[in-house]
This record gives C-alpha cells, structure tokens and sequence, in this order.
C-alpha cells in the first residue's frame, strides 16, 4: 500500500464532520484514495477524521472534489465536506470566495465569506414518502430522498432516546434501500422551522455528529410531509447548526442551499 509519499494535509471541521483535506494538484493521480483513507481516518490509530477530503484540478471548474468515507469507499457528495473543500480553496488559492466544483453528484456552487461557507448543491430527487419497512419491532414508516447521496428520514417524538447507531445500522442494510443502502436521519420536529436531528452515516458505519446531506434531507422531507412550513430550516445536530433554504414547488425542491461553519484545525504531513 503507498509507495512512500510524502503528502501534506489540514484537518478541517463542518459543523462538527471532521475531515483530512489534500491539495492534489501535484500529487500523482495512481494515488490509492481508498487505502489512504482506510489507514488514516481512524480515530485510535490514524487522524481521526469522518473521511478523506481530495481537491483536483478541473477543466470545467475551479476544481474537482472528491470524498472518501472511513471505510474506503468513494462517497457521491457529503455537505459539510465541500462546505470545507471550498474554504480550504480559498485559502490555498484554489478558487476565490464564489466557486463551481465538480462531485460525482453534479456541479456545487459555493460562496465562502469570513464567518460561513454556503453551498448550492445539486437538486434533491427520487423523493418518496411513508415507506414502511419491517423491522424486529414492527413495521416502521420511513421516508426518502437522495441529496447526492440516498437518506432515509425517520420521525421520533424523543430523539434523545433513539439508538442511533443499532437502529441506525438496520434501516441502512434493510433490503427495500439495496444493493447501495442508505444513511439514516432521526428526526425531531422542534417548531414550525426549526427541526433536531441525528444521522448514522453510510461509509462511516456510525453516528456523527452532523452531515449536510442528511441535514437537507430531513429539512426536505420535513417540509413535503408539512412539519415545517417555510423554506427555510434550522437544523440543530449534536456538532451545531446548519441552515437549509429552498425554494418548493409542486412537490419539487429547487435551488438548495447549505450554510454553516467551517474550522481549519491543524496541518500536517503524512507518509503513504
């Protein structure tokens, strides 16, 4: 594995999603992303980071983006983590604080300013609503949608009380979301705009302590089964907040934003 590669990276934190970022512009591109994340991510023998983080060059975009989960499969979009690829590009004079990327979900719009980083991000699909599934405690009625990844959404009057990561993980193999599974969103409907939420995220294998992705899901979802009412959703996790702002219309979401904070943690140098 490696070949004995020196590679520089920073941590960086989105609400709470931790991430090793790497500037690949002079990296070779045979670069084992896969192997490197499932060495590195770990949080007792590695960096400890919910994944990995590439930045590329593009010849349609500022740049291209990719992610890499814990486990090392190459995830289509995370949220929080090209919330923090468009403020690493900043710094690093990548791109400017307007910026297009390219992901395997789609193009990502992105405005960075000196508090909050903001992305538009590709248009929710495949929405459907009271799924039920069986599980060992009954049938139990989920919903649906893919943000650039595919989440499940799942109502609960006690969000304090849901075994996130073994109910989590169930909802997640069950065979109505195969062969490519699921995240998973627990809901608490906390106003009229305002919802709680925790994810057990696919590829990480675990509860964390936010996910953009899922964070527009639940907003989503929240407002097409009209437990909130306006277009715009706090969504509170337990690594902060983020805001989701849409537009709706006929039973479509349009023009999706994802706001939130974004923190450099620390630089280092890595050997692969």
């Amino acid at each position: 594995m490696g070949n004995g590669r020196t590679i520089d990276f920073t941590k960086m934190s989105g609400t709470g999603n931790d991430f090793i970022v790497v500037n690949a512009y002079r990296l070779a591109s045979d670069m084992d992303w896969s192997g490197f994340a499932r060495k590195y991510c770990p949080r007792l023998t590695g960096v400890g980071v919910d994944g990995i983080l590439v930045l590329g060059p593009s010849d349609s975009a500022d740049f291209n983006y990719r992610i890499f989960n814990a486990d090392g499969s190459e995830a289509e979009m995370c949220g929080n983590g090209a919330r923090c690829a468009a403020a690493f590009a900043v710094k690093h004079g990548i791109a400017g604080p307007s910026m297009r990327f390219n992901t395997l979900a789609g193009v990502v719009q992105a405005k960075v300013d000196p508090k909050d980083v903001s992305i538009r991000v590709t248009e929710p699909r495949d929405l459907c609503k009271s799924i039920s599934i069986g599980l060992e405690s009954g049938l139990t009625e989920v919903h649906f949608v893919n943000t650039g990844v595919p989440h499940a959404v799942i109502f609960t009057s006690d969000l304090d009380a849901v075994p996130v990561d073994t109910l989590g993980r169930t909802v997640r193999t069950h065979s109505r979301f195969s062969p490519a599974g699921t995240n998973v969103n627990f809901v608490q409907v906390a106003g009229p705009d305002r919802i709680r939420v925790r994810t057990y995220e696919r590829g990480v294998e675990a509860e964390t302590l936010a996910c953009g992705t899922g964070a527009i899901a639940s907003a989503v979802i929240s407002h097409a089964t009209g437990n909130v009412t306006g277009a715009s959703v706090q969504v509170h996790m337990p690594g902060g907040d983020l805001k989701i702002e849409f537009t709706a219309q006929n039973g479509e979401y349009h023009d999706v934003w994802l706001t939130g904070e974004v923190s450099f943690i620390f630089t280092g140098t890595l050997t692969f």
